[in-house]
Parts: C-alpha cells; structure tokens; sequence
C-alpha cells in the first residue's frame, strides 16, 4: 500500500510547521535510516552498535518524537546497543490518515518491523505510557523478540477510576473549557489547541521546576497537527473505525521479566495502573513516590540506573572489578573544570598545584573535555579516560550563538541532555573508583544531579564558581524574568534542603565582585545570601602579576620591537568570537592611520581556525597560546570579549583594554560587568558600537593611550582556595 497523496501533503505540513534549530546532542546516532512498512515510512537511529544485548526505547502518543529519550540514550549506548524509532505520526517518520492506521497493533507490527531492519533479533523494550501497551502486544505475539519490559507510567487501557478525567468524554463535543475538558477532540481541531498542549504537560510534570520539561513538550506537541493528534488518539481508543483489543489476555501471555515503574503523583495515569500492568504480567513494580508521568525527564538519573540495574539483570554478562582496601588507596581527587572557555583550567590548574603543595602525596585526576583537555596536556596534568564518554559543552555553546551573540541562560537550559550525559560519566566514574576529594568549579552537572540525587554522595564535594545567580535579560520580559526566577528559587532550595551535598562552597572573588541584585521577586539578595553561604578566595589568576611587569625584557623574547606598540586580540577558548575579530581586522586600516606604530596581534585560541580569517597589512594572527598572560603584559593595550578571565588579567596587569560582551549573555553583561567596575578597569564597549570600523578605530586608537589606575588584584587566591579545599582531604 502506498502512501496517500494527503497523507504526504500533512507529514510535510507538519514537519515544516514548527521549525526550531536543530539541537546539539549528547550523542549522534551511529546508524540512520527508515524502514517502510504497508507503505509508512518509519525513522529510526541506533547508538553504539558495538554494544550488547539491544535496549528498544518505544515510540510513545504521537504527540512526543524519539527525542523524548534524549535524556536516555547518551547513557544507556555507553552500556548496550540502543534503538529508537519515531512512531506513525511523529517525528520524521509518516502520518498516515485514519484511526485505523493507529491501532495498537499497527504500533506493535511497526517495532517488529524496526526490529528487523536494523538487524536486532531480540531486544529489552522500555516504554513510555501508551508505548507499554504496544510493548506488551510485541512480547505477547513475538515472545522470541523481547527480552524484557520495563513500563514506566503505563497508560494501558485496565478499568481505572480516574474521576477528573472521566467526566469528559474525548469524542463528545463539552460547554467546559478547562481542565480534562480540554483532552477532546473538537477542542483541539475547534477551539484552542495551545491551550491543550499547555494544560496537557502542566499535567504530565507535576513536580516543581519542570519549566524545561514543559517547554520541550509543547514545542514537540507543535510539530503534529490536531488533525493527525485526533487520529492517533481515536486509533488508541477504538473510535471512528479502529479495532482496540482487550489488554489483559495479552498481559497473560508475556512470558519475559517484566518491571513497571509508575510515580505516585501522576495526574495523567494513576500509578494503580502500573500496579495493575505489574500483576497481570507478573511483572515487578517500582513507585516513585512524588513523581509524575514524565520521570524519564524530570529524574532522569534514576530512571536511567533502574533500566541499567534491569538490563544487567535479564541480560547478565561477565565483569571483572578489583576492590583496593581502604588503607592501601592512595590519596585522591577528582577535578572538574568548566570547559565552557579556559579561565577555569587557567586557575584550576593553579589552585591544584598549590593543593599538591599541601598535600604532595595527592593524585588529581581531571575529568574533562576540550579545550580544557589542551591546558591540562600542556601542563602535565592527569586526564581520567573516561573523559572521553563526555559530551561538548564548548561545541554546544558555539552551536547556539549568533553574530557576537549568545544567550547563556537559554543555552545552559537547551544543554539539559548533554548535563544528563555528562553526569552519568560522572555517577560511573565515582560509583566504580574511590577519591578522597571530588572538586567542580561550575561543573553544573555534578552540583545539579547530586542535590537531585543526593544519595548517590559517598565523597566530599566542593564548588566552586565566580558568579552567582542566574539572571535576565531586559529584552526577554517578564517571561525570562520567571524563568530565571524559577531556577535560583531551585538552587536556593536544594542548598536549604541538602546542605551536605556540598562540603565547601568557594566564590572565586570578594564579596564586593558580586552583583548588587536580587534572585527574583520574593527571593533573598544575590551579595547577601552567598555571604552567608560561601567562603571567598579572592580572585585566582594563575600567574604572579609583579614577577612580569617589567615587560622590555618579555618583549623582546616574544619579538615585539622597542618602538611597536601592540594591540593584542583574543576572544578566549571557546569559538563564540569570531565576529568580534572579524570586525576588528576591518578596522585595523583605519586605526594604523591615526596611530602608525600600533601593530596587531590576533589570537583565534584553540576553538577558531586562524586560516579562516582574512590576511591583513599590521595583523599576525596565531592560534592557541598556552602562555597568553605573557603576550597579556607585553601589549599596550587588548581588545577582548567579556569573558572575565581574560579581563581580569588585563587588570591584575595593570593594562588598557576594551571589552565587547557578547550580546544577551547574562554573565558577561551583568556579573563580569559589576566586578570591572568595582576593579575600575577597561571600557565597555556594546557590539552595536563596534560594528563600524570607523567607531571602533576611534576608540582603539583613544584608550591605547589611556592612564591606568585600577584597583589591585588579589595575587593569593589559589593559595587561599586550595587551602578551604586542603581542610577536606
């Protein structure tokens, strides 16, 4: 059977309706492809091939693609071979027209169909709500198939009460527009289906803070139309022609172990379905008490240890583990340093010399991923394996920012499946290896899941950080406001609530750095609430400020003339800035004709390829520099980005610089802002102002010779910082 011509029409309708860029992923697939059956194309991907026995993650309602396993997958294709498809209706994959190519077993017959195309014989199915249903049809009919199923908030059609929702019948037209009243299908062909989609996942996550689980949903519930929604569904019930086959008789039949996990405060589905699904299978069962119908997404940790604990268990296989007695383990600590730009590796690497000074008997093994990786090579430094399992930050940084522009909150909260990933490297690493120490300078991952999770701490912890409080922007009204609000609300109650989870916490700085703010309406000021609960290194540099300052020697070894003056360019270790040099290279003309004798030196840093910038008379341009505060002391003046690394070196040094924020990023604006300021140090320059060359050559050419008379740095704060973390160990 082919594919009717409306069919066709309303996939491309619907997979071009809401277009969004596409993410960057914790994992990309080893394998794509599409396998068609009775004439419905049907996408799937599969992860780590090399791994065995399969896990099959099911197609859930139609209103959710594959993608709803993203927090899943970089996980489990560490551990076992994974596939997903994006079920009829969803996704990439087709949206054929009627209720009767919805049906339960259409579902069923199409994971068979996957199964066969990409070549598994048998595979453990988990599931998501209606996906149990199917996943049961699977084991029931293809026993040889399954290996097992694990059910999480199984929507199966057992008779349930669920009064709230029963009220409303789904295909009768209701005067009632809220609540269960909006589940209907007149409601979201008819009347206002945004308004569904919003009540809808309100429901699914009824816990607190589930603003991105939310967002995400809706924005997926967007890429199918109503029309297509009112199929699926209809098919699932047995409306408008479709055949739905009684559960229970199937249940009896599945032979494989069976685990269903169902949280206690689920307003979709009551866990007493579970209950049921786990009795009629001989199944166990698992209630998460105060979850709600989406834990894969909202505690996606537990999730993800409890579908490993069960594969492990149906599929066993052979390990070899070496257990070391306590008194012969040597003494060591994990490191965690943000890859997010290199001025964490910069201090970290100090404040861990000063911490070996300490203790010289200490092992620190790092935990880490490029460009902070480059630093720890160059210096020696010990980086664990497992680093390579983590996914890339800095990659994803870059794949959300613009012309000089990067909004930093929105991309932390799009990172959330790369956080995920990285997290269960992290979980693996410390579950199988013992350390006296586990350091996370703005390691968000770590701090995040461990508040989250905090049985999982068996070591002392400290964080560190520069900045505190999560904080909006002008431009993204009240809605950003509540979102940021949102999100220090939640830090600010995990910190009440589990004070142990973090042994130390270290501001890199003084009091007077941070910002003069509040976290939002009804919450404590930033300055005094991290008083209360932080210790203050000072600012950590990683080099001695007075042992460079007479720079004729240092120029001369760098080969900067005693009559060129130099204006050093540099954007830090991420790829964001490339607008930035690019802007300043057209401007560089016009600034040797006020001042002749300034020469340029670009420095692209390890993340910029200084081949894609155009050659240009005064430029040399060069790639990573390992001893960047070297060439720091020896220029006359610096134009950077607003990264604060970078600019308080500049200020230690006592050197004129301009620095250009990158547009929307919180930190840079607000909080890199506020600590230059107090510092007295550089000029802010917003980007608009230095899009034309003329205006930017103007204000090189003014501040190169500008006086200097800055706030002195502090020079002992890796020394301070390593001795709060020596009292740990």
């Amino acid at each position: 059977m082919t594919v009717s011509t409306t069919t066709r029409r309303r996939a491309r309708q619907e997979q071009t309706a809401h277009v969004r860029q596409a993410p960057s992923r914790a994992r990309d697939p080893d394998v794509q492809g599409v396998v068609e059956r009775d004439g419905v194309r049907l996408a799937y991907e599969v992860f780590g091939q090399d791994h065995g026995p399969t896990v099959l993650l099911m197609p859930t309602w139609s209103i959710l693609p594959s993608r709803h396993w993203k927090a899943q997958v970089g996980y489990l294709a560490r551990h076992f071979r994974v596939v997903t498809f994006d079920g009829r209706g969803s996704g990439a994959s087709d949206r054929p027209a009627g209720a009767a190519a919805y049906s339960d077993e259409e579902f069923a017959k199409d994971t068979v169909a996957v199964l066969d195309a990409t070549g598994t014989g048998a595979a453990v199915l988990v599931s998501l709500s209606c996906g149990s249903t199917w996943s049961v049809h699977v084991a029931a009919v293809h026993p040889d198939r399954v290996l097992g199923l694990f059910a999480i908030s199984p929507a199966c059609g057992f008779p349930v009460s669920h009064p709230e929702r029963e009220q409303y019948a789904w295909d009768v037209r209701h005067r009632a527009r809220s609540g269960w009243a909006r589940y209907n299908r007149y409601f979201w062909l008819e009347e206002d289906y945004d308004a569904f989609l919003s009540f809808f996942f309100g429901r699914m996550f009824t816990e607190p803070h589930s603003t991105k689980q939310i967002e995400d949903c809706i924005g997926w519930g967007h890429e199918i139309a109503p029309e297509t929604l009112v199929d699926t569904t209809a098919g699932r019930l047995g409306c408008d022609g479709a055949v739905c086959l009684p559960l229970e008789p199937l249940c009896a039949q599945v032979r494989c172990p069976v685990t269903v996990v169902h949280g206690t405060d689920d307003q979709v589905r009551p866990s007493a379905i579970g209950e049921r699904l786990a009795e009629a299978t001989g199944g166990s069962l698992v209630l998460l008490e105060g979850c709600g119908h989406g834990p894969h997404a909202r505690d996606p940790v537990r999730i993800n240890h409890l579908i490993r604990e069960f594969v492990d268990r149906v599929c066993p296989r052979v390990d070899r583990t070496t257990w070391t007695r306590a008194a012969r383990r040597p003494r060591r600590a994990l490191y965690l340093s943000s890859p997010i730009g290199l001025g964490h590796a910069q201090r970290d690497v100090a404040i861990a010399a000063e911490l070996r000074a300490l203790h010289p008997d200490l092992q620190i093994d790092w935990l880490a991923q490029h460009p902070v990786t480059r630093v720890l090579e160059g210096r020696g430094e010990r980086i664990h394996p497992a680093s390579a399992e983590l996914a890339n930050e800095s990659a994803h940084v870059e794949h959300e920012s613009g012309e000089h522009d990067l909004h930093a909150f929105q991309a932390i909260r799009r990172m959330d499946e790369i956080l995920v990933n990285n997290f269960m490297v992290f979980a693996d690493v410390v579950a199988q290896e013992h350390f006296d120490l586990v350091v996370g300078d703005e390691a968000w991952d770590v701090d995040y899941f461990l508040h989250e999770n905090p049985e999982l701490k068996r070591y002392p912890f400290a964080w560190l950080t520069d900045f505190v409080g999560w904080l909006p922007m002008p431009e993204g009204g009240a809605a950003e406001a509540a979102l940021t609000a949102d999100y220090n609300a939640e830090m600010i109650e995990q910190r009440a609530r589990f004070r142990p989870v973090r042994d130390r916490s270290i501001f890199v700085g003084s009091p007077g750095d941070i910002v003069d703010a509040d976290f939002g309406p009804g919450l404590p000021p930033i300055r005094e609430w991290t008083e209360r609960n932080f210790d203050f290194a000072g600012y950590v540099t990683g080099f001695d400020p007075a042992a460079i300052r007479g720079t004729g020697g240092l120029r001369r070894d760098l080969g900067i003339g005693a009559d060129e003056k130099l204006c050093l360019v540099t954007v830090g270790g991420s790829g964001v800035g490339g607008s930035l040099l690019r802007r300043v290279l057209d401007a560089v003309p016009l600034v040797r004709r006020l001042v002749p004798e300034l020469t340029f030196l670009v420095v692209t840093g390890p993340r910029i390829d200084p081949a894609s910038l155009p050659e240009v008379a005064g430029v040399r341009v060069t790639g990573y520099l390992p001893d960047l505060y070297r060439y720091l002391a020896a220029c006359d003046l610096a134009v950077v980005q607003g990264g604060l690394t970078t600019c308080m070196e500049l200020t230690a040094l006592r050197k004129p610089f301009v620095y250009v924020p990158l547009r929307r990023h919180f930190e840079q604006n607000f909080h890199v802002r506020t600590r230059l300021d107090r510092y007295e140090a550089g000029r802010c320059l917003p980007y608009e102002d230095a899009v034309e060359p003329d205006a930017l050559a103007e204000v090189i050419a003014k501040e190169v010779t500008r006086e200097i008379a800055y706030r002195p740095v502090e020079t002992d704060g890796a020394a301070r910082a390593a001795a709060l973390l020596a009292e740990l160990l």
